[in-house]
């Protein structure tokens, strides 16, 4: 036999001035949904990317010059805009500079440092002289090298706050109840943190969009999840009619969802709230509380003054700005100052609403920590903001104009996904030290133990899809990880918080590694935890990582008890969402579940679920699924307050609009019924299900520290699928 020939060597095409310039911009030429495949990005991908970073590449001629220019900035550049001192090691910029380049940084406590060297926790700005005369200004963020470590192992609840009412609610769940949650979880349950959904500012509108995870603002709390009756003026609001008439249709609101199957109407329940607020402003402040109010407004300052003067316009002209007046559009312009003027009335409403919510928000933390929780309550960050809103119409210089942020094409969607949501750009962050991203940090880690962040890979790139295509005619954008890193490395330690950073989906290699070595905790859902890698098999507990956060479902899967029995499978076929038939489907599951059934029984982890009985088995079953979760290392361990009393329906459903009720379903036991707040607390079911985890939740498991053999970067088999907002 003839020796085989060796292979030609890969043919490689010589970059083109567009992809060459795309790359010195952090544009990405293309991108890869799995290990063993690379998709070209289109040159329309690349040409709307740089165009939304201010490039102009109209002509090839335009397109030379550009690179031509973009080559000599960074040749010729002393340093980047932003410099990141981790742990207070030099700078490695800082380091490649000339010899005899003088430094002169104003810290932010307003010391004048001539070195790098011992400064303290800080943005602070740099100055750099090289002995030719070239100067660079640039922001040196010093962070500590790793976020605050767990303490020790705990346990939490896990809850979308809106769908937890109690008998006070007004039709939906509110700040009084997460209260009330925080003191019963803590003091009666021994948890140590309760996780919510995003308590972002919504967009108002007719329906007002109900996904937590497209807010107005990230930056301002929704005053819809006011508690009224803990307002302290509300108890002196002369005019009793209005207030008995307001406190009944609150009972009838909140009665046809508790026993008459309505669902959470939450423009219903911000048209009675706001009336019952409108009464509460005319209530004059004491001394104290008006500076208190005094503070809060000197502290937020112009950015939420930005803010109420959006919701005042919005009030006027509607939800979209880009709709408005042309002289309104522009936070800064005239027009803007002489309506805010105009309008200073309902601007301090919208202020004040702020200043309440964050009060109660403050409320409901000082009761976790008081209640004895470790961490307290664990805030949620969307990964942006919705076009229409106050954070895009304030920040719009920040925002890239033109692009939204998805997802690309892959094995589990082949159409990939746009999520509607304009994206910070990185220049212009960069350029501003990061400005809008620390403030945003620092009001949500006010009053939070931790703070997850949803889709944390959008800290290293983010997919931008050029409005009116779709998500296929995309690309990655990239941002400077190491400085987002530092900025939330910075801001958390301040804190003393947690970072849990959502991870699930396809993950380019090593991104978990570098939030791990940084301290951020990821996410592991029991489900996913496959040997991808090897048999594909359950993932034994001992190989699981230890840094994270492990849950049974989040609030976009099907609840413990639908998995289980494949309800999940049903509710999908009904709503005509299979790719496969239904035998097909149901097949899978039950063959992925009852894989996790038998390594449960191997185990000696699934106990008293013999004996014929459904409801006994399938309650048996959910409380083995988290002796499963407390058999691995993870240091933080949620409980989908749902799963405590059998829910079968999920919160929401990806791939769906009206379709089905995302994000207004209250909390409901096996059969649907809902349940309130005082009945979760008095369920045989849920404390036999928590007796079950505080029974270890205390103890380290038994594989101990550390990460445990695991597969690293690319897709994760299984989680691919999951859908972003």
């Amino acid at each position: 036999m003839a020796p085989r020939r060796p292979a030609d060597p890969p043919q490689t095409t010589p970059p083109t001035p567009l992809s060459r310039l795309a790359e010195l911009h952090g544009v990405a030429t293309s991108y890869s949904p799995s290990p063993d495949r690379t998709v070209a990005a289109s040159d329309t991908a690349l040409v709307a990317a740089l165009a939304a970073l201010d490039v102009d590449v109209g002509t090839s001629d335009a397109v030379r010059a550009a690179l031509a220019a973009r080559e000599a900035v960074l040749r010729e550049r002393l340093l980047p805009p932003t410099v990141v001192c981790w742990g207070g090691r030099l700078p490695a910029e800082l380091a490649a500079l000339p010899d005899g380049t003088r430094l002169r940084i104003v810290t932010e406590q307003g010391e004048t440092r001539a070195s790098a060297e011992q400064l303290p926790p800080g943005v602070h700005a740099l100055r750099a002289t090289a002995p030719d005369g070239r100067t660079a200004d640039a922001h040196l963020v010093v962070a500590p090298a790793r976020l605050p470590t767990p303490p020790g192992r705990t346990y939490g609840l896990l809850v979308q706050l809106y769908s937890l009412l109690s008998r006070r609610s007004w039709g939906m769940g509110d700040l009084g109840d997460l209260t009330e949650l925080t003191a019963w979880a803590g003091r009666a349950l021994g948890a140590g943190f309760v996780q919510v959904n995003p308590l972002h500012a919504a967009v108002p509108g007719a329906p007002t969009d109900p996904s937590p995870y497209r807010p107005s603002s990230r930056r301002f709390p929704d005053p819809v999840h006011l508690r009224v009756e803990d307002i302290p003026e509300f108890a002196y609001v002369d005019e009793p009619d209005r207030v008995r008439t307001l406190l009944e249709r609150a009972e009838r609101l909140r009665e046809s969802v508790l026993h008459k199957g309505a669902l959470i109407d939450r423009d219903a329940v911000w048209e009675l709230k706001r009336e019952a607020l409108e009464l509460v402003r005319a209530v004059p402040l004491g001394p104290g509380r008006r500076a208190a109010y005094a503070d809060f407004l000197a502290e937020e300052g112009e950015a939420l003054e930005d803010h109420a003067t959006w919701c005042a316009l919005a009030e006027m002209y509607g939800s979209d700005w880009r709709r408005w007046p042309a002289g309104l559009r522009d936070p800064r312009s005239s027009e803007t100052a002489r309506a805010r003027g105009e309008l200073m009335d309902r601007v301090d409403f919208h202020t004040r609403l702020a200043w309440l919510t964050d009060a109660q928000l403050a409320t409901a933390q000082r009761s976790a920590r008081d209640a004895g929780m470790a961490v307290g309550l664990v805030h949620d960050l969307a990964v942006g903001v919705h076009p229409d809103g106050a954070d895009a119409w304030a920040q719009q210089e920040y925002f890239a104009a033109g692009m939204s942020v998805g997802a690309p094409p892959d094995a589990f969607n082949a159409r990939g996904q746009d999520w509607g949501l304009p994206p910070w750009r990185p220049d212009r962050l960069a350029a501003s030290g990061y400005a809008p991203y620390r403030r945003l940090l620092r009001a949500l880690f006010r009053h939070a133990g931790a703070l997850r962040i949803d889709h944390v890979m959008g800290l290293f790139r983010l997919w931008w899809i050029p409005q009116g295509q779709p998500p296929t005619e995309g690309t990655y954008v990239r941002y400077d990880a190491e400085a987002m890193l530092a900025i939330l490395t910075l801001e958390a330690s301040r804190a003393g918080a947690l970072v849990i950073g959502e991870d699930l989906g396809t993950v380019e290699p090593g991104v978990r590694e570098t939030l791990q070595a940084r301290g951020v905790l990821g996410t592991s859902v029991l489900w996913f935890e496959r040997d991808w890698d090897g048999d594909g098999l359950p993932l034994p507990p001992d190989r699981w990582r230890a840094d994270c956060l492990a849950t049974a479902t989040t609030h976009d899967l099907p609840p413990t008890a639908a998995r289980l029995t494949g309800d999940h499978v049903e509710l999908r076929d009904r709503l005509g969402l299979l790719t496969g038939s239904l035998e097909e489907e149901r097949a899978a599951a039950a063959a992925d579940t009852g894989e996790w059934l038998a390594l449960l029984t191997r185990l000696g982890l699934l106990r008293g679920a013999s004996g014929g009985c459904p409801a006994v088995a399938e309650e048996a079953e959910i409380q083995a699924v988290h002796r499963f979760l407390l058999r691995t290392p993870a240091r933080m361990i949620g409980v989908w307050l749902p799963d405590t009393i059998g829910d079968r329906r999920p919160q929401n459903l990806p791939g769906t609009w009206d379709q089905y009720p995302n994000w207004r379903l209250p909390i409901a036991d096996a059969e649907g019924r809902p349940v309130t707040l005082e009945e979760l607390a008095a369920s045989p079911r849920l404390h036999a299900l928590i007796d079950v985890v505080r029974a270890r939740a205390g103890t380290q498991a038994q594989a101990g520290g550390g990460g445990g053999a695991r597969g690293g970067g690319g897709a994760r088999g299984g989680v691919g699928g999951h859908a972003e907002p």
